[in-house]
Parts: C-alpha cells; sequence; structure tokens
C-alpha cells in the first residue's frame, strides 16, 4: 500500500469512494466523510470541481485522490475502483450518487442518446460499481455501499418516465444485492430523497427552494448508514422535506 493509504497515525485508514463528487450531494457526502476522518477517492467528469470539492474538505492530495471519469463509458467503473484500490489498497465505502437526467422531456420526444445515457450512468453503473467494490469489501469481509435514488421512483413524474424507472430499478437492485452480500457482512442501502436544492433543479416559481432538502441533509443520513451497526443498517431511507416544495396553484 502506498503511504496515501496510511493514517497520520500510521494505521490503515479509512477509504471512501464517492461518484459525482464534484458538486452538489457528492460534494456535501465528501466533505462529511472527510469530517469522520475518510481518505476520499473523489470520481466526476470536472477537474475543477473535484479541485474544488478537495479544497474544501482540508484533505492533502495524498488523501484525495481526484479520478476523471465518465459513467456513461464501458470501462468506467473498472477503471474508478482500479484507481481506488491502486492508491489505497482496499475500499471501505462506496457512494453511488452520481446521476444524469436532461431537463423534463415527454416520453415520444425523447433522444435515444438521452434514454441510453439515463439507463447508463443512473442504474449500470452503479450496479457495475457495486458489484467490484463489493468484491473488493467481501475478500476483507466488511464494507458499506450507499446508492443515492430518488422519489421520483416513487412519484413517477410526466416527463420523467425513464429517470423514474431507472430509479426505481435502483432502488429494486439495492434491496435484492442487500439481501445477497450481507452474509459477506457488508452493508448496503439506498437513499431516496424527495427534491433537494440543488443547481440540477432550474428555477421555477411553482417551486419553493426554501421549502426542498439540503444536500446536507442527505449527506447527513448517508453518515447514519455509514456508521450504523452491521445487524442494524436499514435497507432504505426516505427523506421527504417538511413541507411540500411544489406551491399549489
Amino acid at each position: 500500500m502506498t503511504a496515501a493509504g496510511k493514517s497520520p497515525a500510521g494505521g490503515q485508514a479509512r477509504v471512501a469512494v464517492v461518484t459525482g463528487a464534484g458538486r452538489g450531494i457528492g460534494r456535501a457526502v465528501a466533505l462529511e466523510l472527510a469530517r469522520d476522518g475518510y481518505a476520499l477517492c473523489l470520481a466526476a467528469r470536472s477537474r475543477d470541481e473535484l479541485e474544488e470539492t478537495r479544497s474544501q474538505t482540508g484533505l492533502a492530495p495524498g488523501r484525495a485522490l481526484i479520478v476523471l471519469v465518465d459513467l456513461a463509458g464501458d470501462e468506467a467503473p473498472g477503471n474508478l475502483i482500479s484507481a481506488a484500490l491502486d492508491c489505497y489498497g482496499h475500499i471501505d465505502v462506496l457512494v453511488n450518487n452520481a446521476g444524469w437526467a436532461p431537463a423534463r422531456t415527454p416520453l415520444l420526444k425523447l433522444a435515444p442518446a438521452d434514454l441510453d445515457r439515463m439507463i447508463t450512468v443512473n442504474l449500470r453503473a452503479p450496479i457495475a460499481l457495486t458489484q467490484l467494490a463489493a468484491a473488493a469489501m467481501a475478500a476483507r469481509g466488511a464494507g458499506t455501499i450507499v446508492n443515492v435514488a430518488s422519489s421520483a421512483a416513487i412519484k413517477a413524474p410526466a416527463g420523467e418516465a425513464v429517470y423514474a424507472a431507472t430509479k426505481a430499478g435502483l432502488i429494486a437492485f439495492t434491496r435484492a444485492a442487500f439481501r445477497e452480500l450481507r452474509q459477506s457482512g457488508l452493508k448496503l442501502a439506498v437513499i431516496v430523497p424527495g427534491l433537494v436544492d440543488t443547481a440540477l433543479i432550474p428555477n421555477n416559481k411553482r417551486l419553493d427552494r426554501a421549502a426542498m432538502l439540503s444536500t446536507g441533509d442527505v449527506a447527513q443520513a448517508v453518515m447514519q448508514i455509514v456508521n450504523s451497526p452491521a445487524g442494524a443498517c436499514p435497507v432504505e431511507v426516505t427523506l421527504e422535506p417538511q413541507r411540500d416544495p411544489e406551491r399549489q396553484g
């Protein structure tokens, strides 16, 4: 193992991989993990955004690896997990946060390329990353994988048919994988948040942004899963705002 994988006390550092770590929920999760003492593997498409996340964590570059990756690529999941293992030697936590969707689009007008990208980034990539990370975790008898879904999976809004389907698939996948992998000492959970105030949601007079969940709310839910005992880890956590962000009338 390289020096990057060692804690200041000389012991083995806990390591977390976070996808979509350049902004929004991913950045908030990375900051919480750093505060809890984790070395990080920060993954996204934008180096500038990842550099900003790393700067905000206060971690030295040797404890916050940046991996530029587009999870729409077939080899992206393997390249990401290999980079984390090459740097640190092991993975303790994987947070599958990265997701993608175009603006709300009627199904009959949805471009095939957009359909394919949603399925790949939102569902295929988290499944592949879970497979790869779980194999490394199972060899050590411990590890936590958290998938970030969306309440769109349940509410199924018009104009988001494929996005909702990918998030519903991620919930079902997590539930089934939880039953398989807990025998190896792994924790798997999926977070299902309502509307979160991020740059991905454009300004809209019908939405009260102050009523939305914050990225910190989701990050706190991730940390509760990460720090829960293996025998008491929830498989699904639903987060709802205290009041409905969608204004009526």
